[in-house]
């Protein structure tokens, strides 16, 4: 076992004002199976990179150990090659043998390994890839989102295969996974980073009990500020009353006075002045022991959504329905049979390729898709508002200003519900294209969110996105209980919010 120590790290991109790190000190084993949590832009994939060296940084750190990163990069021109051939550059000594081990923990045909890569499914190649990544030993292990456009049969894999494992840092908002295998977190909390036993549940635990208390504690230092403030300005008046009647006095109205008294007057002056002083010793003392209790609490901002309510009951009607594309000598599926109501929460589940998306490709677009052959019956309500999240973020580029005019968006609310998913307004001045992708689905559920729909169709959403932001969707949508029609893998998600699961 060895250490990962990182001593005052300081770092941030070339030509930008903000400090992704700044003086951040922590120690990591080398043996833990480590969740990396913290919310999109936080610096996780950021912080891989700098353990990889690929950046300038200030600080220090300090290891014996090597490092190799998940996913390896794979070009538009090497894509067309297998991955036996990519494991030259991936993975130099690495064995066919050793990977092959590897594969067979994985449940991966080992014909993956000897196909063109750009016709392997998501998930063989992320199995392919995490096969040569562990196929070596003596190497701390980087894994940057290995479940995202993975099934739920594919998710599980992975899980069980990293539970099997030890020695690496995994970035997922995954809270499945990250429970399934992880024994300790690192967490890029809002001001500071801390290391804790345990795994996402243990750690989100214990920090909703230390944010009440913190909480609680704020509450009563404010309010101890304020007993504090109102006695010091009442002493502080008294005291000013007293320094005025030490000098000259009607004999006439106060001849129990002399001027004997004054010294006196004085004393008592002097001793009023001392207890404000006191209390405003107290009030700073107060306000020291109070500042920092929130830097770190996870405010999750209430959203709201607008959604209309459709005249009819059932909005999409499913009866024996088939899809095939033209061209292919098989069928997605037949015979599927399911509606959406109105009200209702509906989760397309199932293996990648099966057709989830396909399904919403012909709802959404049922004339124009010549290629898309459909049979049975796919009723959809006519007339109806759909508001739409692609599963794609590739389009999106430009100025945050562009978007909201080429989308017809009211640019004040857009922003603001970009803010109460917590895109920092740094982020306003940017082009999209600079987004990190958690970034960019925001800018898609955002404008979904403000559009006043009967049906909210959403594609995998919840890809890159955080694990908080997907606590704050949740809330949303079981309070609003919108229409909806969803592709997502996350098992708490669907446990959570959905309706009916139809399985593929």
């Amino acid at each position: 076992m060895a250490q990962i120590q990182v001593t005052d790290l300081t770092f941030s991109y070339e030509g930008s004002v903000d400090d992704v790190f700044e003086n951040v000190t922590f120690r990591i084993d080398t043996d833990w199976k480590l969740g990396l949590i913290g919310r999109n832009g936080k610096g996780k994939t950021t912080l891989l990179n700098l353990f990889m060296g690929k950046y300038a940084y200030q600080g220090n750190i300090s290891t014996t150990t090597r490092f190799d990163c998940f996913p390896y990069s794979v070009t538009d021109e090497e894509a067309g090659r297998t991955a036996m051939e990519l494991m030259e550059k991936w993975k130099p000594q690495a064995e066919s043998w050793q990977v092959l081990i590897q594969m067979d923990q994985l449940k991966t045909d080992p014909e993956c390994l000897y196909r063109p890569f750009d016709t392997l499914s998501y998930g063989e190649r992320t199995r392919v890839m995490l096969a040569v990544l562990f196929a070596t030993e003596n190497e701390f292990l980087l894994i940057d989102e290995p479940t995202n456009h993975l099934d739920g049969k594919a998710r599980d894999i992975v899980k069980t295969y990293l539970a099997s494992k030890k020695g690496f840092i995994l970035v997922s908002h995954d809270r499945d996974l990250l429970d399934g295998v992880c024994d300790h977190v690192l967490v890029l909390n809002r001001e500071t980073i801390e290391v804790q036993a345990g795994n996402f549940s243990s750690w989100w635990e214990n920090k909703e009990k230390l944010d009440a208390f913190h909480q609680a504690e704020n509450e009563k230092h404010l309010k101890e500020i304020g007993k504090l403030k109102v006695a010091a300005d009442r002493t502080g008046r008294w005291a000013e009353k007293s320094e005025n009647a030490k000098i000259g006095f009607d004999p006439v109205k106060e001849n129990d006075r002399s001027i004997s008294t004054r010294s006196f007057i004085g004393a008592k002056t002097k001793k009023m002045q001392a207890r404000v002083k006191a209390y405003e010793t107290r009030i700073d003392r107060e306000i020291e022991e109070k500042e920092g209790l929130l830097r770190d609490i996870e405010k999750v901002t209430d959203l709201k959504l607008m959604p209309l309510t459709y005249h009819k009951e059932v909005l999409v009607d499913a009866y024996d329905l088939g899809l095939q594309y033209e061209g292919s000598d098989r069928k997605l599926f037949d015979d599927l049979r399911f509606q959406v109501r109105r009200g209702e929460r509906v989760v397309l589940s199932g293996e990648n390729g099966s057709g989830k998306s396909s399904i919403i490709r012909a709802i959404l677009d049922q004339t124009n898709t010549p290629e898309l052959i459909v049979s049975g019956r796919l009723d959809v309500a006519s007339g109806m508002t759909v508001s739409y999240v692609s599963q794609d973020t590739s389009y999106l580029n430009g100025s945050l200003k562009d978007y909201t005019h080429k989308n017809d968006l009211n640019e004040s609310l857009f922003l603001a519900v970009l803010r109460q998913l917590d895109l920092g307004r740094e982020q306003f001045i940017k082009n999209i294209e600079e987004f990190s992708e958690g970034q960019k689905k925001k800018v898609l559920i955002a404008t979904s969110l403000i559009t006043p729909a009967h049906l909210y169709i959403w594609d995998e959403p919840l890809n890159f996105i955080d694990v908080f932001s997907r606590m704050q969707i949740e809330k949303l949508i079981l309070q609003y209980r919108p229409t909806m029609l969803l592709v997502e893998h996350d098992i708490r998600f669907q446990e959570k919010v959905a309706t009916e699961i139809i399985r593929l």
